[in-house]
């Protein structure tokens, strides 16, 4: 075994390590929700590369936490079992909104607008049903004392960062699986052209309602494990369009065509957010939002690859010369 090969083996040896080794609560704390961001992240993706840029992620990751929430506090349902449920429902309401803007060619823009409605309306349900979800106020699972397995519901962090730790590969395997797969190739020929695609025998609305569900699914999981991990959820943090908006900047910023560029992306929004959150407090709130758009910005025009989309092609540039 090489190196270059035996390295993943050694980041994921020390990953796996890492919360035995240090166990300061805050900083394990970041991590957890770094993973579990990065999947959510990492999910976005899966569609965005292909040119199906989605602003209604936002409405599938909170399907995925609500669902799983009031299952659990409605009807005693176990998260092992809501969870599933909860992503099958992300999934049909990814087929619902998705299939008739691939079958009657709704494209570009207008399909950006059409998943914006749906991370809108599904904001609008979580507010309006208040006497169930909170509503605005937001929403609280019922707790169980101690570590429950049942419950889904840990108070070591170290198991959690375990959790977050493996979903986060699953993550990273799903997309590298889709990387090497002819279904890789077709979308990418369904982004250059739609038609000569159709022409060459591709079923372009299959191919695209795939990796759409697949992506919804992955979404609700995040949904599902953040509600889980935080034992609390609102509107704001887990639907609607500002989420939506935050997987864009995190994976624009990161790189998208790279595995682990909504990781890096994860890891800039987050310690942006909480650096402005203990720097300045309340005095700073909703700055991190206005510094992510004009990052964004700068992203867009100066590198528009990525941080780490930026630096490999850097590398490989070196390499050539």
């Amino acid at each position: 075994m090489t190196a270059k090969q035996s390295l993943p083996w050694i980041a994921g040896a020390a990953l796996i390590a890492l919360p035995f080794v240090y166990r300061e609560p805050y900083h394990l704390h970041i991590l957890i929700l770094i993973l579990i961001w990065s999947f959510a992240y990492t999910s976005w993706s899966m569609m965005g590369r292909f040119g199906l840029v989605s602003l209604g992620h936002g409405g599938f990751m909170g399907v995925g936490a609500y669902v799983t929430a009031l299952l659990w506090n409605h009807l005693g349902v176990s998260p092992w079992i809501g969870i599933p449920i909860a992503m099958v429902a992300a999934a049909i309401l990814a087929m619902i909104v998705a299939y008739p803007c691939f079958r009657f060619r709704i494209t570009g823009h207008y399909f950006v607008l059409v998943t914006l409605a749906l991370s809108g309306i599904v904001l609008q349900v979580i507010t309006a049903t208040r006497d169930y979800t909170g509503g605005s106020l937001g929403y609280t699972p019922d707790r169980t004392k101690g570590s429950q397995l049942w419950a889904l519901q840990f108070d070591d962090k170290v198991t959690w960062y375990l959790i977050a730790l493996g979903v986060w590969a699953v993550g990273l395997a799903i997309w590298k699986w889709v990387d090497r797969s002819m279904d890789r190739y077709a979308l990418e020929a369904i982004s250059e052209d739609e038609d000569a695609a159709a022409a060459a025998g591709v079923n372009v609305t299959w191919e695209k309602l795939k990796i759409t569900v697949i992506s919804a699914l992955m979404t609700a999981l995040a949904g599902a494990l953040y509600c889980q991990y935080q034992m609390f959820i609102s509107p704001d943090t887990v639907s609607g369009i500002s989420v939506s908006l935050q997987m864009v900047f995190a994976v624009i910023v990161g790189g998208l065509y790279v595995s682990l560029g909504p990781t890096v992306g994860a890891v800039i929004t987050i310690l942006l957010a909480e650096g402005l959150r203990i720097g300045f407090g309340t005095k700073a709130v909703g700055w991190d939002n206005l510094v992510y758009g004009v990052l964004l910005v700068v992203f867009i025009i100066f590198l528009p690859k990525g941080i780490l989309g930026s630096i490999l092609d850097r590398l490989k540039t070196a390499r050539k010369a």
